[in-house]
């Protein structure tokens, strides 16, 4: 299951990573955000220990999703040394997203 990041946890996290990060701003009520959930976690997996893979939930934690200028979701950012290096708007094939991290690493 990937990391849930929150307003807390987020700089610790993700800015704060020596590692290249994906992080997935969602929703419960957002059906595309459900259609690439299992994708995300097994991201999780795969990556584990190489890359950090988290989720924001957009209604619970507003202060980041603001930072960032997320307007539709899902939205995925791809983060390195603590910047924004990529962002992928909509659902998208697994294989993307998989060849969006090893291209950070």
């Amino acid at each position: 299951m990937a990391l849930e990041i929150t307003d807390a946890n987020f700089e610790e996290i993700v800015l704060k990573s020596d590692k290249p990060v994906l992080v997935d701003f969602w929703a419960v009520w957002c059906g595309p955000c459900r259609m690439i959930a299992p994708i995300v976690d097994e991201l999780h997996n795969e990556f584990e220990g190489k890359a950090v893979i988290g989720k924001v939930d957009v209604d619970s934690n507003p202060g980041i999703a603001a930072k960032y200028g997320i307007r539709n979701i899902p939205t995925i950012l791809f983060f390195k040394n603590g910047e924004v290096v990529d962002k992928q708007v909509g659902a998208s094939p697994k294989k993307a997203l998989e060849d969006k991290i090893n291209g950070l690493m």
